[in-house]
């Protein structure tokens, strides 16, 4: 099974490195930005579970981050920052992060929380049928029917249909397709 991977985006080396030990711990694939630009390219080319975003960066402050990748992404967001007033959490939860930890912190509970998230998102993700305009998959029954008419695939063109349609507003790289359904391991 593959690894959950994380983007840590964070300016501080020294809480990257403690989280990327933590998570390697659990077993999480970690990469690591330290600065806006950089942590949404990785975001791009990665295509990551899950992000752990500080809100104070260089070059692309966190909140700019959430602004853009929100309308077009399903990746939940944790905002991990030292900006612990109420309307700084609000600002950031309304963006669109999932969570938001105020540093200090303890890399366990980001850890369990990041653990959470993911599951109740995947527990969602395990529905059996989707529905769009004229267009049915049905997961169990390995299914596709387009204006009433069922259509015939092979099984990794439904495979890859379902994991596109499931996730509607994910951009995902050829890598991170290639992992999820045919299983190949980069």
């Amino acid at each position: 099974m593959a690894k959950d991977r994380i983007l840590i985006i964070d300016d501080d080396q020294q809480i990257c490195k403690i989280l990327r030990d933590y998570f390697n711990y659990e077993e999480f694939e970690v990469f690591v930005a330290h600065d806006g630009q950089d942590g949404l390219e990785k975001i791009k080319e990665l295509a990551p579970d899950i992000i752990i975003l500080d809100l104070m960066l260089p070059e692309k402050n966190g909140l700019d981050i959430c602004r853009e990748l929100k309308p077009h992404n399903q990746i939940p967001i944790i905002i991990l920052s030292a900006k612990n007033r109420e309307n700084d959490r609000i600002k950031g939860l309304e963006l669109g992060a999932d969570d938001y930890v105020t540093k200090p912190f303890s890399p366990r509970e980001v850890v369990l929380r990041t653990k959470n998230l993911l599951r109740r998102i995947n527990r969602e993700d395990n529905k059996e049928e989707l529905e769009f305009a004229g267009l049915i998959i049905n997961r169990e029954q390995r299914m596709v029917k387009v204006k009433g008419e069922e259509i015939s695939l092979a099984p990794k063109e439904f495979d890859l249909l379902w994991q596109l349609a499931s996730s509607p507003k994910t951009v995902f790289s050829r890598e991170k397709l290639l992992e999820l359904v045919w299983d190949f391991d980069y």
